[in-house]
């Protein structure tokens, strides 16, 4: 679909990130850092974008959400956004994995980094020119002077919103699952230790 309007985000990080494509031209876009918040700042960013390019939400034909990995809250911020979005609008969801959307429009074979906590960084390398076709590894987590050997780690040449929304457009041509949220390791949350409520009848 040569116009094809598609609207991708990402809060897998410090940061609430959107993007609109109308005819695989970027219309619109914003990226502010951010801690936490993302849950808050979400869906008015996403109506800033959609006046800024004078387009309704029922003007969309595609979503697409980052599905990390990264900050567990973000992460499911995104994607529970995104599949309520697809309910309502009854359009398709698409999830793009974080080092996917920094990959994009790289030069293959490359090797995307991601700043992660307490010293350790997030990364994935990628081979296969087509960007539709799965990655061939998954991404995974190391201390980031402890990288094994691969292809220099290549700067991003779009945002990861605009990445998300690239992909999410190329992958629409075919049935995609619901988008899932990528975690690497256990949340940092302990278990209640109290038994739950008694749910009565």
């Amino acid at each position: 679909m040569p116009d094809l309007i598609v609207l991708g985000f990402d809060t897998s990080a410090a940061h609430c990130a959107a993007a609109l494509l109308q005819g695989g031209a970027l219309v619109a876009a914003r990226h502010e850092d951010m801690a936490k918040g993302q849950a808050e700042r979400l869906m008015p960013m996403l109506e800033e974008l959609l006046v800024e390019a004078g387009l309704g939400w029922r003007d969309l034909d595609v979503i697409g959400v980052g599905t990390g990995p990264g900050n567990f809250t973000g992460i499911r911020v995104g994607v529970a956004a995104a599949r309520g979005l697809a309910v309502a609008l009854r359009i398709p969801a698409i999830g793009v994995g974080a080092p996917e959307a920094l990959a994009f429009g790289q030069v293959r074979p490359c090797r995307v980094v991601i700043p992660g906590r307490r010293g350790e960084v997030i990364w994935q390398d990628f081979t296969a020119d087509d960007p539709k076709a799965p990655a061939e590894s998954r991404p995974q987590q190391a201390a980031a002077d402890a990288l094994p050997p691969g292809p220099a780690p290549a700067a991003p040449v779009v945002g990861i919103a605009e990445g998300v929304a690239r992909l999410a457009a190329l992958r629409s041509d075919s049935p995609q699952p619901r988008p899932a949220p990528q975690y690497l390791r256990a949340a940092d949350a302990a278990p209640a230790r109290e038994a739950p409520p008694v749910i009565l009848p």
